[in-house]
């Protein structure tokens, strides 16, 4: 399952750290680190959305750290709902112990329900240190720091073949009137502009939040992340209007509205850069890379490219993100070995081995840029942690709200935005139907 995430390439450096020595909440001692194994004969389960690549790629993760600690883990693929699977686990008395929650809305759930161990001194000392502190913030709830932002997503890029531009004659815009209108120009030379992966609701989300940011800016869109602004507001309506000419434009959608409706994430990365190409562009994150090189064998940088989501109006370009938090459950059966593993996440030891297996950016710091396997990825990742230091950057919009608005398949933001893009005619009446959706959910 690729739900909101990261990129896929090769390089690495090998980084050693100790694990602090005290679990959460304990003085108990229980060492992990040094590579002493002083964790052999215990188990850490693990839940998260991931599968397929992004669950191999994990794996290697926590086998690097049973080689640190002696411990074992066992890691279970939740799929998207991963409130209602993880609540489900902890009333039948089967908690894991650690859970990759991909929703700052579902962290911040679980923590006013009382599931969570604050994080420990250990791990906030590094994610204080190493992290920028919108990192720290979005995994906080009431001045208590829950979640480590393991793995992050830059979702302000839209990848393109580059053999398709040049075709076409065009460079990669700067401007969203530059993009339709090359667009446009793609179109006329045989392929369409953009593949749109309609039968995924989230990808609808992320095309609004960087329209919205850029062309709204950034007060409001955390006015209207945290439900302080309604999504009647002329702002929203105003780019969804923005949103809608693009979604009508059947030169500019691959196969129409109603094949977009049809087509999931990994399909619209099919479009571009499979055996067949239908469209010359496909918007999504930097997670675009990894489908591309693993399923199609495209060289990125070479054969699969991306610009910065262009500005909108005169606005400044956006940078939106998403990220995966490790939390720790109380109700876990090993709770305290859980803390380890979230301790030895927040290292850049850690993170280089994803970084090496590819499919990953990470907002440490401290990760050398080297870890990543090409330019492009590195650039990326750069961006992202530049974005992070000045408080550019703004988390995923739909992923801040209760899950029943931002993150549920056939419900909320997800189906209306997927409604709209059926018909894209009616931008104040979409507005009006994500406000009462909103406002349900916010107040449940």
């Amino acid at each position: 399952m690729m739900r909101r995430r990261t990129s896929w390439l090769t390089g690495c450096t090998a980084l050693t750290l100790a694990l602090g020595a005290t679990a959460c909440g304990s003085g108990t001692p229980v060492a992990a680190g040094g590579g002493d194994k002083a964790l052999s004969g215990q188990t850490v389960t693990v839940a998260g959305v991931w599968s397929g690549s992004e669950q191999k790629n994990f794996q290697k993760v926590l086998d690097a750290f049973t080689a640190k600690t002696g411990a074992k883990t066992q890691f279970t693929s939740t799929g998207d709902n991963v409130s209602t699977v993880v609540g489900s686990k902890i009333e039948g008395g089967n908690a894991p112990d650690v859970v990759m929650v991909p929703q700052v809305g579902v962290l911040q759930q679980f923590a006013k329900q009382g599931w969570l161990e604050p994080l420990s001194t250990t791990a906030d000392r590094s994610i204080s240190a190493d992290f920028a502190p919108v990192w720290k913030n979005y995994g906080s709830v009431g001045g208590k720091l829950y979640g480590l932002y393991f793995k992050a997503a830059h979702k302000s890029t839209v990848w393109y073949s580059p053999s398709a531009l040049a075709q076409a004659g065009v460079k990669p815009p700067t401007t969203y009137a530059d993009m339709l209108k090359a667009g446009h120009t793609v179109s006329d030379s045989g392929l369409a502009a953009f593949s749109v992966a309609g039968q995924d609701g989230w990808t609808l989300t992320d095309w609004f939040e960087n329209v919205y940011l850029s062309q709204a800016g950034p007060e409001k869109y955390d006015a209207l992340a945290a439900h302080k602004l309604k999504w009647t507001d002329p702002t929203v309506v105003k780019a969804l209007t923005t949103l809608g000419r693009l979604f009508e434009d059947k030169q500019l959608v691959a196969g129409g509205q109603k094949e977009a409706l049809g087509t999931d994430f990994p399909g619209s990365v099919e479009k571009v850069f499979g055996p067949e190409p239908e469209a010359g562009m496909v918007y999504e994150g930097d997670f675009v890379a990894g489908v591309a090189h693993d399923q199609f064998g495209k060289t990125v940088g070479k054969d699969a490219d991306f610009f910065p989501f262009p500005a909108v109006d005169g606005g400044s370009a956006p940078v939106v993100s998403g990220g995966d938090a490790a939390v720790v459950l109380k109700s876990g059966k090993n709770a305290k070995a859980g803390m380890k593993l979230v301790e030895f996440l927040a290292t850049p030891e850690a993170a280089a081995v994803w970084a090496k297996a590819g499919g990953f950016l990470s907002p440490d710091k401290k990760l050398d840029l080297a870890s990543y396997g090409d330019d492009v990825t590195r650039a990326t990742a750069k961006s992202l942690i530049g974005a992070g230091d000045a408080n550019a950057v703004r988390f995923d919009m739909s992923d801040q709200a209760p899950a029943a608005f931002g993150g549920t398949k056939g419900a909320g933001e997800w189906k209306l935005l997927q409604d709209f893009l059926r018909d894209p005619s009616d931008a104040k009446g979409t507005a009006a139907k994500l406000e009462a959706a909103a406002a349900k959910a916010y107040q449940g």
